[in-house]
């Protein structure tokens, strides 16, 4: 990714055009590393419980696109040049989480949520206000979502029919990644961020579950 200061403002509104594209329209950003699903064999699921993994794993595939746009918005408006290259390479990162839980969702015969495009601007509009706030806070701010981003999935691990051990092999590397990116986003000097900040992250993750697990 081109450093944004050597870029115009048309020039960065077509970088993050782009980005949001390729975030949104299924297929459009391939993995680096493979499946951790790719060697694992699938067991036969009734038709409920592939639709109910089917809601799951969308829900997880909105919330990498939202970590998109959050690194995203945060990298725009990011101080120092180190931090601003910390979130892009973190975004790189979980590019493979995006594709892994697209992939996921056709194994399922399913597709991802139809809102992916308004959870991409509002979180790019939330990482962009992380990142005007400083750099510190901005820190905080991926700290705290990824802690809140792991609590989720293994929730989420606990709600996966005990046979579908392939969307499990994702979740866990998932858990692993999110897990390293937090640790690496304090050990930078991530601010730990105001309480109702966090609350108010937890109510908008609320919803996005709420409305993505079906639509």
């Amino acid at each position: 990714m081109t450093k944004s200061q050597n870029n115009s403002f048309i020039d960065q509104c077509l970088i993050q055009f782009d980005q949001a594209l390729r975030t949104c329209v299924p297929s459009s950003n391939p993995a680096t590393r493979s499946s951790p699903a790719e060697l694992v064999a699938e067991k036969k699921l009734t038709p409920i419980d592939k639709k109910h993994i089917a809601g799951l794993m969308r829900i997880n595939h909105t919330g990498e696109v939202c970590a998109q746009a959050l690194y995203a918005g945060q990298a725009t408006t990011a101080k120092l040049s180190e931090v601003r290259e910390s979130m892009q390479q973190a975004a790189q990162e979980e590019v493979d989480h995006l594709a892994w839980c697209d992939e996921r969702l056709q194994q399922l015969e399913s597709r991802p949520s139809i809102l992916n495009p308004i959870w991409y601007g509002l979180s790019f509009g939330m990482g962009a206000l992380a990142g005007l706030a400083g750099d510190k806070w901005s820190l905080g701010f991926v700290a705290e979502t990824e802690q809140q981003v792991c609590e989720h999935l293994e929730g989420h691990l606990g709600r996966l029919p005990q046979n579908d051990a392939k969307s499990k092999a994702i979740l866990q590397q998932m858990i692993k990644d999110e897990k390293q990116h937090g640790e690496t986003a304090k050990a930078a000097g991530g601010r730990e961020l105001p309480s109702t900040v966090k609350r108010a992250m937890h109510v908008m993750a609320d919803l996005m579950k709420r409305t993505t697990y079906k639509v």
